[in-house]
């Protein structure tokens, strides 16, 4: 009985924290439901959803969105989605309904569809920015008019069993919840209405269920020492090796080797740690108050372009960030007294877009940091990153007993040196 319980108790703890993140503990992608209003057998429901995710978006090929019907629903019409698949409407005569499926499948939009099909924040084929990069992108919306269904608040049955692919697994789902009707405010902001019904699905990600390999991994060096410490080898898992391209290979030149496949299978860049991302964290320079390190990204995915790319890092001197070339910077509070993490990402129009793996298959940026006497040193590799995620999932770091380490002669006097030349000076005068 004590096993039982204790393996039970182990199993809802495991549960509870795989969709964890403690760099973005309030993440989720909340969709919500708004009836505005009732027809004759059913009603008209605009779905919004909300990315809430500091730093972890939703890429090519975007966002696909499935549900259960509580009873023997249909969706008469869509606007700014459609369903994958229309199922057996053979029954119906006359009007035939957009999907008859218990089980229908939502997919967003591409961009360029006529007018009269396009709905508020929809159409870009299922892609969805991060909250803390760009809110005003990170929505996703929706028209849907459902028949054969309740046709007042006491009597429509929420949906149930709800899955989200953002592209790829890794979203599990709660329960359809009803919540406080959502107020919306008119165009001239004079006047507000209010939806008829109003539930919410939180869906939250877990990079354990995503993937059994990282999707990326880190690598270090410094100004210090010459050793370069590397990904660990096969960091991303090495299925992909037999597989794999090297960079001076003819096939890379074939016409269409570069187009990405429905499932996403990369092709990637024969390497020691087979994964399509490496991030380098090279300690550049140390000044009297402030230190300089190089940040580079490298895809190594021959049939992947990253757009709209973040770069999580968590360190402590990032409470002190000076200035930031060629990225753009945002901190990252996730706990409001503790101020060491950050998201980097691209300059719209610049370097927003990471190339496929080849010479413009890299983006790169420096930073410049502001130090705290009190905790700044090179020792025991504390200019080293804590954490760090690309497109919210989280690199592989090196073991910490390879990062490079300060010459054993005089560490001292590197972090000293400018004293030490003037004390030179000075006795020389004297002499």
């Amino acid at each position: 009985m004590r096993l039982f319980i204790s393996a039970a108790c182990v199993l809802v703890l495991f549960s509870c924290t795989a969709a964890y993140d403690p760099l973005d503990p309030n993440g989720n992608v909340t969709i919500k439901w708004d009836v505005v209003s009732w027809t004759p057998d059913g009603y008209v429901a605009v779905v919004t959803m909300s990315n809430f995710q500091m730093f972890r978006h939703i890429m090519n090929p975007g966002w696909t969105l499935s549900w259960s019907w509580a009873k023997k629903e249909v969706i008469w019409s869509m606007v700014g989605a459609q369903t994958t698949e229309q199922g057996d409407c053979s029954k119906f005569k006359g009007n035939v309904p957009h999907c008859c499926k218990k089980t229908p499948t939502v997919v967003d939009l591409l961009p360029g569809v006529p007018y009269n099909q396009q709905f508020s924040n929809c159409c870009k084929g299922g892609v969805v920015a991060a909250w803390g990069q760009d809110p005003s992108a990170a929505v996703s919306s929706f028209q849907v008019s459902v028949g054969l269904a309740g046709t007042s608040n006491k009597t429509v049955k929420l949906p149930k069993n709800f899955t989200l692919l953002g592209p790829g697994p890794g979203y599990t789902c709660g329960p359809a919840k009803v919540v406080p009707s959502t107020v919306f405010l008119t165009p001239d902001k004079r006047r507000k209405t209010q939806a008829l019904m109003t539930w919410n699905v939180t869906c939250t990600y877990s990079q354990f269920l995503a993937r059994k390999n990282p999707g990326c991994c880190v690598s270090l060096s410094s100004f210090y020492n010459e050793t370069i410490t590397p990904c660990p080898s096969c960091a991303c898992g090495c299925q992909n090796k037999r597989n794999c391209v090297k960079s001076d290979s003819k096939r890379i030149n074939m016409v269409g080797i570069h187009t990405p496949k429905k499932d996403n299978e990369p092709l990637l860049q024969c390497t020691h740690h087979m994964c399509p991302i490496r991030v380098h964290w090279h300690v550049k320079l140390n000044y009297k108050d402030y230190w300089r390190v190089k940040v580079a990204v490298t895809n190594f995915n021959y049939r992947m372009n990253y757009s709209l790319w973040t770069l999580a890092v968590q360190h402590p001197n990032l409470n002190n960030v000076t200035q930031v070339f060629s990225f753009d910077y945002k901190p990252l509070l996730p706990y409001e007294s503790i101020n060491d993490t950050g998201m980097f990402y691209g300059m719209k129009y610049f370097n927003d877009l990471l190339m496929e793996a080849g010479p413009t298959g890299n983006v790169q940026s420096e930073i410049l940091l502001q130090k705290d006497k009190d905790t700044f040193t090179l020792k025991q590799g504390w200019a080293f990153p804590r954490k760090v995620y690309f497109n919210g999932e989280e690199c592989m770091l090196p073991p910490p007993d390879t990062y490079p380490i300060l010459p054993n002669s005089a560490p001292v006097n590197l972090l000293k040196f400018p004293e030490f030349i003037f004390t030179m000076l000075v006795m020389l005068a004297v002499w």
